[in-house]
């Protein structure tokens, strides 16, 4: 159990070091600040779907300055411009780094001394931030290093099963045990141990702003079920599929899939996800539905 609760901690953010706006932490990285936002804005647009996160971000906060909660943007300069950044909360999410520059960004990260949840995205930013922080003082539980980045701009290439639904508040006592089977299945413990308050608030938002969708069978039960884990005006990210067990390896999932990105696609014009590379049938299906493999994203998780 002791093992099981260790692994809730990281959904909080931890501030045991918290630099302040425009403060230099290496000789190119310093913390961005207000000034900074039109420059962030530029580089989150060479890639706005892969870099979906922080489009999402900056429309919630406005700003690159540092967040209320203690979360950080650091940036990293050449002379005036801004090259590449990295979000610092209960996550390190990078933007637009490349292997050459993500252990500088590791080092700083290391420095602050903080827990995370997770490590994500571009797979070759993370595995280079990850050879750095491997050696700090936080272990990680799983790494996965290579996770085709899956992208669909158009309409489906299958049909979509009309069963599937927007969720409503009312069905969140459903909604809420499938959320906490798949995320187990997923990540080998339940975010429902000690209370998983954190995790019960985000299935009610997701409910709340209509980016979580439901089939359920005749028992009444959820037989599928996703969300939209990010939403910009750019781009949606789906995420939390899961089928029950019982109904799996019935060719149901494509259909479901395919509704899935049709209610993501009238959010924005490009949908995508990312799925472990073990995961053969899983990416079958994304294939069939249409989904393009477009890149290789990388998770290490704590």
């Amino acid at each position: 159990m002791e093992k099981i609760l260790s692994k809730v901690v990281p959904w909080l953010p931890s501030a045991r070091r918290n630099p302040g706006a425009g403060e230099s932490l290496s000789a190119e990285i310093r913390v961005l600040d207000d000034a900074d936002t039109a420059a962030l804005r530029a580089l989150i647009s060479v890639d706005p779907v892969v870099n979906i996160f922080m489009d999402a971000q900056l429309a919630v906060t406005g700003s690159a300055r540092p967040g209320l909660g203690g979360s950080l943007i650091l940036g990293r300069f050449h002379g005036a411009q801004l090259v590449s950044a990295c979000w610092i909360g209960a996550n390190v999410v990078p933007i637009n780094i490349t292997s050459e520059d993500a252990e500088d960004f590791g080092h700083v990260v290391k420095a602050l001394n903080r827990t995370f949840a997770s490590c994500f995205g571009p797979a070759e930013a993370v595995m280079g931030i990850w050879k750095v922080l491997v050696h700090g003082s936080q272990r990680a539980f799983s790494v996965r290093p290579n996770q085709p980045f899956m992208t669909l701009s158009g309409p489906p290439a299958v049909e979509p099963n009309t069963g599937l639904r927007l969720s409503t508040p009312g069905e969140y006592e459903k909604v809420l045990p499938a959320c906490a089977k798949m995320f187990t299945e997923e990540l080998g413990y339940s975010p429902l141990v000690n209370g998983g308050s954190y995790y019960r608030s985000r299935v009610r938002s997701l409910i709340h702003a209509g980016h979580s969708f439901i089939d359920m069978d005749g028992a009444g039960e959820i037989r599928f079920k996703a969300e939209l884990g990010t939403v910009s005006s750019r781009a949606t990210q789906i995420q939390g599929v899961w089928m029950a067990p019982e109904h799996r390896g019935g060719g149901l999932a494509a259909g479901y899939m395919a509704a899935a990105a049709n209610y993501a696609l009238a959010l924005a014009p490009t949908t995508s996800l990312y799925v472990n590379d073990y995961n053969s049938a899983a990416i079958a299906t994304y294939r069939k539905v249409g989904f393009e493999e477009v890149g290789e994203f990388a998770t290490i998780l704590f």
